[in-house]
């Protein structure tokens, strides 16, 4: 290869380098479906999150995600400073065990949050406690530990927008989501 066609094609492979920095980049849409901020209601809601279908028409496959959400919750919430269950997500949460075993192939990880008081690592850690607090609840259910993953997402993932008691109370949870094993 002589010399002038080596730099002819040095020149063409620099040119093709900026144009491809050049190019606008596509968007990237985010890897997690963000919840929409919630309306203003019960201080500790306690309905199942997602959307309410009627009758059978569009009603959730069994065992599906959708069915989890719906028809059992997939959402618990905690007092302020606190990692104890509530008496109230009890119910939920036997719900939730009670599902994990009619579909056993189900795996889940319990996605601990905090509202946007204190710091970072704070709230991290105090999500990782209400993530393991359910996990544990879950267990003594019957649920297998090894179907059950935990992550803390601290005050990194708010359900509410605002900085009021209201969206304090909703970004104070327990998430559980259906990691593989559900149609779709």
């Amino acid at each position: 290869m002589n010399t002038s066609t080596l730099i002819r094609l040095t020149a063409v492979g620099a040119l093709v380098a900026t144009m491809a920095a050049c190019a606008p980049k596509p968007k990237v849409e985010p890897a997690v479906p963000t919840q929409p901020a919630q309306p203003t209601g019960p201080q500790y809601p306690t309905a199942p999150t997602g959307p309410v279908t009627g009758g059978n028409v569009g009603a959730p496959a069994p065992g599906s995600e959708q069915d989890f959400v719906v028809n059992v919750g997939d959402r618990v919430y905690f007092d302020l400073d606190s990692y104890s269950v509530r008496p109230e997500a009890q119910p939920r949460l036997d719900a939730q065990a009670a599902w994990l075993q009619r579909y056993p192939q189900v795996t889940i990880r319990i996605e601990g949050n905090a509202d946007e008081r204190g710091t970072r690592e704070y709230n991290l850690a105090l999500g990782a406690r209400r993530a393991e607090s359910v996990r544990t609840y879950l267990i003594q259910r019957g649920v297998p530990a090894g179907r059950i993953d935990t992550i803390s997402f601290g005050k990194e993932r708010p359900i509410a927008e605002g900085s009021n008691e209201s969206a304090w109370a909703q970004n104070r949870n327990a998430h559980t989501a259906i990691v593989s094993g559900a149609p779709r």
